[in-house]
């Protein structure tokens, strides 16, 4: 475990592999921690790469600040920049991959700071534009319901609160019908039995209504964009507006069978992905290498 300081905000990261690796920032999503990143830092650790998963703002004891001004896409993107610039180096670039929430951060990052990203890899969110677009073009709209609910203020707490127990079996449930495994859905629940924690997780969804940046530009680093048929919170009509925010070097991978929640459901696949993404840009790099 390590630690990453902000604005006196402190961060717990988990860190996996040799300081030697290349190192890849992981980005966690709702409701999860950087431990969600576990199965997948491990097998990238194996093939040779560091690792390093936050614990990102909210979801850290010690981070945690109150309103929604403070949980913008603009603070949490600076405080990837602080993870990076503290246990990589200040202005060293490193490949961000990011899901769910996670994602948007992540997207956001390479857009307005290539120079820091060496690879982008996205995991079953798009980026804002494609997301906002498919909310008036796709049924997203209907299935992002959620969105809404959670802007009335206390309402998501009192649904899924604990009440004191060591998780909240409404909340667990809730995540189960969304494809997750008993043990995953538990741990995550856990995680957010505190009050506090549930309040600043549930604040990044608030914090949409006041955040007031301009349209990123279009993404122009190496990206990866993996979207899984099972996934319940994004459509198959949002993801594949992805390509059209993204003007440098461009995949998409999708996962047959598996949920949203695919760090946890396809470790194996997830980190060959991310794997050969980091590879390939590393040729791309080299003389002669079309890059």
């Amino acid at each position: 475990m390590r630690t990453a300081t902000r604005l006196g905000l402190i961060c717990d990261v988990h860190e996996h592999g040799s300081l030697d690796g290349d190192p890849v920032l992981l980005l966690h999503g709702f409701p999860q921690r950087g431990t969600s990143w576990d199965a997948v830092a491990s097998r990238l650790a194996s093939r040779g790469l560091r690792t390093l998963a936050p614990d990102q703002r909210g979801y850290s004891p010690r981070a945690r600040p109150v309103g929604r001004g403070a949980y913008t896409l603009t603070a949490l993107t600076a405080d990837a920049l602080a993870v990076v610039d503290e246990l990589v180096g200040p202005g060293e670039r490193v490949h961000v991959v990011g899901h769910d929430w996670g994602a948007s951060v992540a997207w956001r990052l390479a857009a307005r700071h290539p120079d820091r990203v060496a690879t982008l890899t996205a995991v079953s969110v798009p980026p804002a534009a494609a997301y906002a677009r498919s909310l008036v073009t796709t049924r997203q709209a209907f299935v992002s319901w959620y969105v809404l609910a959670v802007q009335v203020p206390g309402l998501v707490e009192r649904l899924l609160g604990a009440r004191g127990r060591p998780f909240s079996p409404a909340f667990a449930g809730m995540l189960r019908r969304t494809g997750q495994s008993r043990d995953a859905a538990e741990r995550d629940a856990a995680g957010l039995a505190d009050p506090a924690a549930l309040t600043a997780a549930l604040t990044w969804y608030r914090a949409l209504a006041v955040e007031r940046s301009a349209a990123d530009p279009p993404v122009r680093v190496p990206t990866l964009f993996v979207w899984s048929d099972g996934d319940v919170a994004v459509t198959r009509q949002a993801a594949e507006l992805t390509h059209h925010h993204v003007t440098g070097p461009f995949r998409y991978a999708e996962l047959r069978g598996v949920s949203h929640w695919i760090p946890d459901e396809a470790p194996d696949d997830l980190a060959e992905l991310i794997a050969d993404h980091v590879g390939a840009a590393a040729v791309r790099r080299l003389p002669g290498g079309g890059g």
